[in-house]
């Protein structure tokens, strides 16, 4: 992917796209990032570089082999593990989110739902990008800083899982349904209401990554048993 021009390319920059990026799925589980390649693309010495990558995997967004560092490749516990914590924390934000909203928190929302609704057959990543655009903005009318930081460190376990749950049949207006009705909740402040409707929605994401799991692990060739 071609680097956007830019008057300075720093350290800062190259970790915000790199990031993005990742988060986005266009490096999937796995992709080497190497640091001679990267300056070139950059267009720098190796130095910033050298910074960014060590801080894309102090957020785990990075991990290091024997290679070098690659974008991680998380396992089916580990997948679904998050998926438990987020249903948590996702049903928490939405009820605080509830409490907490301003106009301006729903006008946002509201803007998001409408952009979203206007997308015609969307592609994987970019069901992924908005999805996580729309949930982050939902964090945010909680207005608090703890509960939106642990959130957005937890989502970045689930940039790693193969394929996006929205893709799965007709999912993704399913989804863009319940996002509306979540909405209407925070915007009526009914908090108990909005808890509900974030948690269903999240578990119903667990289960069709559960299936996609399981479809995946049936994939998988048999290893020959040995005596």
């Amino acid at each position: 992917m071609a680097q956007a021009s830019s008057a300075r390319i720093d350290g800062e920059a190259i970790f915000a796209t790199l990031r993005s990026e990742i988060l986005s799925g266009v490096h999937g589980p796995g992709t080497p990032m190497r640091e001679a390649s990267l300056a070139e693309r950059f267009g720098v010495s190796r130095t910033p570089v050298r910074e960014a990558l060590s801080r894309l995997q102090q957020e785990r967004l990075l991990e290091r082999v024997s290679r070098g560092l690659q974008v991680p490749q998380v396992g089916p516990a580990q997948i679904i593990q998050v998926y438990d914590m987020r249903i948590l924390l996702e049903e928490e934000a939405a009820g605080q989110a509830a409490r907490s909203r301003q106009f301006t928190d729903l006008m946002r929302l509201e803007a998001l739902l409408e952009r979203d609704r206007k997308l015609s057959n969307p592609d994987d990543h970019t069901r992924i990008t908005t999805n996580l655009e729309f949930h982050a903005a939902v964090w945010e009318c909680a207005h608090n800083p703890v509960l939106t930081d642990l959130l957005e460190r937890l989502s970045t376990h689930l940039i790693h899982a193969p394929r996006s749950t929205l893709s799965v049949d007709q999912r993704w207006d399913d989804a863009l349904d319940e996002h509306e009705a979540l909405i209407a909740a925070i915007d009526r402040q009914e908090v108990e209401a909005a808890r509900e409707l974030a948690r269903a929605h999240m578990e119903t994401a667990r289960r069709i990554r559960l299936k996609l799991l399981r479809e995946g692990a049936l994939k998988q060739p048999l290893r020959p048993y040995i005596r």
